[in-house]
């Protein structure tokens, strides 16, 4: 069947028909309504086709960002939007927008983000991590032990090598909470080697409590720990930041209201 044959009563089931070939649905929802839209409002015919074609296209992207938000298995989705900014000045927001538009995932480039407990820094990866879906790269979080988890049963299977290729296919992977549970000398072997498979082939992003000085401590082996910091911190932004817990200020700032309304 052509479009020069079709009569004009058999252009919608014919479009429907193209339009699935095609894998298209979004123009075969809306071509009618965008046709009407046209008409009344003297669109060429290159705009009509741009116009469609938009809704296309952004329909796909919306629901690519969507599924590759819920495969990085955030354990919730936390926004930048949402993150105050003004409880965490020794992050320099220069740096925070630089990284939100994704740039440093297309140059396989790393993020760190040091500091005490409680100031925020899940919540910064898991919204750098968002942007980096919207901005069409793969993503995929966990926390370290976790991680180790993962490769130490890939290991004793004897499918390491094919457990490091599977997340290599992910543009970014952000390992969460380094630091807060000591690995022995096998982890720390399986650590690095995840780290070193990644090395300027794809991002990671880190976030510790503790000081590069103290990740010895960590992994057991200040000399495992030298060489993975040293592939981490060739291509990266490391933010050191500091300030007060979220928890402790929100408990003090519960016993300040709890005071006044006493006073009351």
């Amino acid at each position: 069947m052509t479009t020069t044959a079709a009569t004009k009563d058999g252009l919608p089931s014919m479009i429907a028909y193209l339009t699935r070939v095609l894998k298209t649905p979004t123009i075969g929802a809306f071509w009618e309504e965008l046709a009407e839209q046209a008409r009344d409002e003297n669109w060429s015919h290159e705009e009509y086709l741009a116009a469609l074609l938009q809704r296309q296209v952004a329909d796909r992207e919306s629901k690519g960002t969507v599924m590759r938000i819920r495969t990085a298995h955030f354990p919730q989705v936390k926004t930048l939007g949402d993150f105050n900014l003004a409880h965490l000045p020794s992050l320099r927001r220069d740096v925070l927008a630089h990284l939100a538009t994704g740039t440093f995932v297309a140059k396989a480039e790393n993020v760190i983000l040091l500091g005490p407990p409680g100031i925020g820094k899940t919540h910064l990866a898991i919204g750098l991590g968002v942007k980096a879906a919207h901005a069409g790269y793969s993503v995929l979080f966990d926390t370290a032990s976790n991680w180790i988890t993962r490769l130490a049963e890939a290991h004793q299977a004897g499918r390491l090598e094919a457990e490091l290729k599977k997340i290599r296919r992910y543009k970014l992977i952000i390992i969460d909470e380094v630091g807060y549970i000591p690995f022995d000398q096998d982890a720390a072997n399986l650590f690095f080697q995840l780290i070193a498979s990644r090395y300027e082939q794809g991002s990671v992003m880190v976030t510790s409590n503790l000081p590069f000085g103290r990740w010895g401590e960590t992994f057991s082996d200040d000399v495992v720990a030298a060489a993975m910091i040293d592939r981490l911190v060739h291509h990266a932004e490391v933010l050191t930041l500091t300030g007060d817990s979220y928890r402790t200020r929100q408990r003090r700032e519960l016993l300040a209201k709890e005071k006044r309304a006493g006073r009351d």
